[in-house]
Formats: structure tokens, C-alpha cells, sequence
């Protein structure tokens, strides 16, 4: 099987600067409205929309409705454990300062 593609999309969906802190509020857990995340990601809730749009509908994130508010967590312990691991390498390679 030919993973390079998959990895590529999955790493360009969560590489984006404003998805990457909407998922990473989701780590421990939680679940946040779309107001909220979009708040946390500095960015427009229009904006905030659109990529929460594009994170359910690849899986990263599920989404329940409780009256008129949205509440977005991680879609399951893979993704958690997928962030935590791009989190651990990026770590390892960091600069250590005395």
C-alpha cells in the first residue's frame, strides 16, 4: 500500500497554523464549540467554520449538537495519539538552551 499520499493530505489538513491549535485545545479530551475554537486559533468564526468543516469531514474531529451550539472534540484516541507523536518529534529536535 502506497501511504505517502495519505500522509501527505493528513499532514497538510492538520499543518495549517489555525487548525493546528483548534486540534491541539482538543488534546486533553474537552469538547469546545466552534466559538470557542475559533477564538483559541485567533482567527474569524467564518473562518473557523470553514476549517472545522474540512477537519469533520476528514475525521479528525466529530461534532455534537446540543440546542444551537456545536461541541467539537477529537474523533477518537488515534488522532490524540497522532498529535502527540508530531508534538514529541517536534520537541526532540528543539534547540536546548543553558
Amino acid at each position: 500500500m502506497i501511504t505517502g499520499p495519505i500522509i501527505a493530505e493528513m499532514a497538510a489538513l492538520v499543518g495549517d497554523p489555525a487548525r493546528a491549535t483548534m486540534v491541539a485545545a482538543l488534546v486533553d479530551g474537552g469538547a469546545l464549540t466552534a466559538t470557542e475554537l475559533a477564538a483559541a486559533a485567533r482567527i474569524t468564526p467564518q473562518t473557523g467554520s470553514g476549517h472545522l468543516a474540512k477537519l469533520t469531514e476528514a475525521g479528525v474531529l466529530s461534532v455534537a449538537r446540543n440546542g444551537r451550539h456545536r461541541h467539537f472534540r477529537l474523533a477518537s484516541p488515534a488522532v490524540a495519539d497522532m498529535i502527540d507523536g508530531i508534538v514529541a518529534v517536534a520537541l526532540s529536535k528543539r534547540p536546548r538552551y543553558l
